[in-house]
Formats: structure tokens, sequence, C-alpha cells
């Protein structure tokens, strides 16, 4: 009975042998090659051509605000997709963009990203040059993608409210004035060429003038009859036109326009595309640009329904418990500065004071300044707002507690920043100069709230320190520490 099941034993240990041969050694690497080579053939091919258009962006590094401008370019992106143009994503990104962020915009975001060098500057040496334009000529590189008929060239900081796809049967280039005289590179149309791109590399050689050293002034200049050609109105029948033309203003709608009336009325060409041309500072997506700018929201809520705020809520959770936890402890305990002064003579006080206030003005003043610079840019302006009202608090109660200051003179300026954001993010103006108005009457009203304010935490503070208690003399017994007094 036991000679019988040896051949099945044997059979059975073989059978494991063989199948751990296949997995551990390079016979099962072999095997499983056309396996590997059939995953990687996919993810390959989910990066090559999949249209004959496509919208490209561009992306470098070495300004304060990279990872900024990385999210901007993801949602942009996103919204693209979820409007199912039928186009490439494209991003031209520099060697030195992270390879973490190429592989999420590749997997995650469904974009070609082709790699490039940067293009030297040669315009970075001339005077008014602003270093943060110190790479945006990589732009050129999108007429080197001759893969394509048609390039929809793009800044991060476009807004898209519907498909433009029409854009596609543009001409050799295409682009919006925005400007009466100078046409807006933060989105044009051109066709690829690799003679072009070369003629354009040469003239950066030659040094051709440039005013701005950056993408705009270069462009620009490099097409300078624009402004003479006719205006583009795509044909019915779905056919692409020859030559350059200028784009209707409804491609690239400044935002500055709509604060004018609080709506868009752009009479030429579909409202399609909403551009934010101003200050770096108050791009859309940083939390402190709504309510200040009404317009940053529309850009909020694009992120809300593609990207979502995953990488920013950890941190914004992560201080709201401290800024709980700051509250709670000053509510239980009260420190107290006193039994570190102490008074020898009556010019020693006087310097003591002086400090003290000092100190006091300059914590006040840290308390509604640090909140702003911890708060992960790129959150949800009403976490955002939250988060620098909640924080500015909880700083505040500091200062309160240890200089043994009023409370309400000390949170005036947070009230106040409350209730100008109330002003400004009023729904209901009928346009934008009774805003603008009702602002600076709001400001005009507060003024002299906080300088009343200012005058009581003064007051307090000369009392505060010409208390006996706050500065007992030398050789006495100092009162008991208030440290860990309970209210």
């Amino acid at each position: 009975m036991a000679s019988s099941r040896e051949p099945w034993l044997m059979l059975r240990f073989l059978l494991v042998l063989v199948f751990s041969v296949y997995k551990t050694t390079a016979f099962g690497e072999v095997m499983r090659a056309p396996q590997i080579e059939q995953q990687q053939q996919q993810q390959q091919e989910g990066q090559r051509q999949r249209h004959k258009n496509a919208y490209a962006t561009m992306m470098y590094m070495g300004t304060p605000r990279d990872y900024d401008f990385y999210v901007a370019i993801r949602v942009m992106l996103r919204s693209l997709a979820r409007l199912h143009v039928d186009a490439d994503l494209v991003v031209i990104a520099s060697h030195d963009v992270p390879l973490r962020w190429v592989h999420t915009m590749e997997q995650e975001d469904g974009a070609r990203v082709m790699r490039v060098e940067n293009v030297d500057n040669p315009y970075k040496n001339q005077p008014n040059f602003d270093r943060r334009f110190k790479l945006t000529l990589n732009k050129l590189y999108v007429w080197k993608m001759i893969e394509y008929e048609r390039v929809v060239m793009l800044d991060a900081d476009n807004l898209f409210l519907r498909r433009s796809d029409e854009l596609f049967q543009c001409g050799q280039f295409c682009a919006v004035f925005i400007n009466p005289c100078i046409f807006h590179t933060g989105l044009f149309v051109l066709q690829p060429s690799m003679e072009v791109f070369k003629d354009m590399l040469h003239q950066l050689e030659i040094g051709k003038e440039n005013p701005d050293g950056a993408d705009q002034g270069f462009i620009s200049g490099y097409f300078p009859d624009l402004l003479d050609m006719p205006m583009f109105h795509p044909p019915l029948n779905g056919t692409t036109v020859n030559g350059s033309y200028r784009l209707p203003l409804g491609y690239q709608m400044d935002a500055t326009y709509y604060y004018l009336r609080l709506r868009w009325n752009v009479p030429c060409g579909p409202n399609s595309v909403i551009t934010f041309p101003g200050a770096s500072w108050l791009k859309p997506w940083y939390w402190w640009a709504w309510p200040v700018l009404p317009l940053g929201i529309q850009w909020h809520e694009q992120r809300r329904q593609s990207l979502g705020y995953g990488a920013e809520t950890p941190m914004a959770l992560i201080q709201c418990i401290v800024y709980l936890g700051i509250i709670a402890v000053t509510r239980l305990a009260r420190p107290n500065i006193s039994k570190i002064c102490y008074r020898r003579t009556e010019k020693n006080v006087s310097v003591i004071q002086a400090g003290l206030k000092l100190v006091a003005i300059w914590s006040i003043l840290a308390s509604y300044l640090l909140p702003s610079i911890i708060i992960p840019c790129t959150i949800h302006p009403l976490l955002g707002w939250g988060l620098y009202l909640l924080g500015s608090f909880a700083l505040c109660s500091i200062a309160i507690n240890a200089f043994m200051l009023p409370m309400l003179p000390v949170l005036t300026p947070c009230l106040g920043i409350f209730g100008v954001l109330l002003v400004m993010a009023f729904p209901l103006y009928p346009n934008g100069i009774i805003r603008c108005l009702s602002i600076f009457g709001y400001a005009f009203c507060a003024a002299p709230f906080l300088w009343a304010s200012l005058v009581k935490i003064m007051a307090s503070l000369q009392a505060s320190l010409e208390r006996e208690n706050f500065f007992p003399r030398l050789g006495e017994s100092s009162p008991p520490s208030g440290f860990n007094k309970l209210y």
C-alpha cells in the first residue's frame, strides 16, 4: 500500500518543484515575458499618440511656486478630460520635473509627458527681466510636435467652460488679442513645424529683440502681422483652414473684464475659456484669492469635481487639531510672565516696560501673520479662510493671557477680516463698481473701531505692566505663579 503511494507522492513533489522553478528562476521569467511585454506595451500605448490633434501645456522647475503650478496643470488636464475633448493631452516637461509628478500626470491624468531640455534664455541678463520667466521659452518646443496636425498651447491658468475642439480647425497660427495691440500667448493654435522650430532657435541665437525676455515678447515678435489677419470663424463642415487668424476674445476671456460687470458679456465668439493673467500671487488656485477675486471659486469648483483636495487635507487637519489644542490649553492655564521680571531701578522698569510692549504688539501681529504662512496654498478658500480665522484666534489667545489683555480689542482685526470677507463674497452686487464702493465703505466704517481697539490694547498693556504684582521688587516674595493657574 505504501509502495503504491510513492509514485503519487513523487509526482506531487515534482509538480511542486516545477512550479517553484517556474516562479523563482529565469524559466518562469521567460515564460511570463510575453505577459510582461504585453503590460509594458499597454502602458506605452497609453502614452502614444491617440488623436491627430492635442492640447499642450508646459512645466518647468525653478520658481517658488512649482508645486502650485503642478496642481494647476493637473486640474486643467482633468477638466479637459471631463469635457471629453477629441485630442491628446500633452505636457512639455523639463528634465528636472520630479519623476513622481511625471508618473502621476501620465498614469492618473492620462497625459503624455514630453521631456525636454531647458531652452537657454539669452534675455536673462537684460534690464527689468523677471526671473520667473527665465524658462518660459520652453514653450517653443510645441512647434516640434510634428506628429500632430494642430496643437492648442495653453498656460496653466486657463479655465475651460466648454469644449473648444473647433480651435483645431484654425490655421498655421492663431491667437487672441486681449490687449488691443499685442496677442496673448496663454492660448494659441499652431501647426507644428520643424522648420519654424529651428528658425525660432536661430532667432534666439542671433538675439532677436524681445521686450520682456519671455515667451510673450518673443512669439508676438515672431508673428508681428497677426493684428492684420482676419477673425477666425470655424467652418461648419469641419474642414481646416490655412493661414494665420485672430481668435475671438471668447477663447481668452481676461478675468479682469468680469470684475467690471460681475458677469460675462463677450459678444465675439463663444464664451469658452477664462484666463487669469494678473498678479501671480492672485492666481485662482490660491485660497486667499477668493473672495478678493470672485472667479477663483469657479476654479476650485472644477478642482473639487476633478482632482479633489486629498493632498492638502492631512495638513489642514493637523493644523486644526493644533489650534484647538492651543485654545484648550490657554483656557485652562493662564501664563504669567511676572516672575521673570524684577524691578531694581526706575530706569530698568521703563526699559522692561518698553520691551514688553514691543513683544506684546509683535506677538499680536504674528498671530495674524503666521497662520497665513503655514496654511497649504492650494487648499479650498472656505477651508483656508476658516483655518486662518481659527489660527488667528488661537494664537491671539496666547497673547491675551500672557499679557492680561482684553479679548475683544485684540480680536477686533479678526472680526474685521471676517466682516470684509462677507462683504466681498456677497453675491447680489449689480456690478463691480458697486462692489468696490461697498468694500471701501466697509473699510471706512471699520477703521475707527480698529484704532479704538489699538488704543485700548496699549492702555490695558500699560496698566498691566504697572501693576505691583507684575513687577515684584527684588528681595520681596514674588506672587504665586499663575503659569498653571486655572480659571
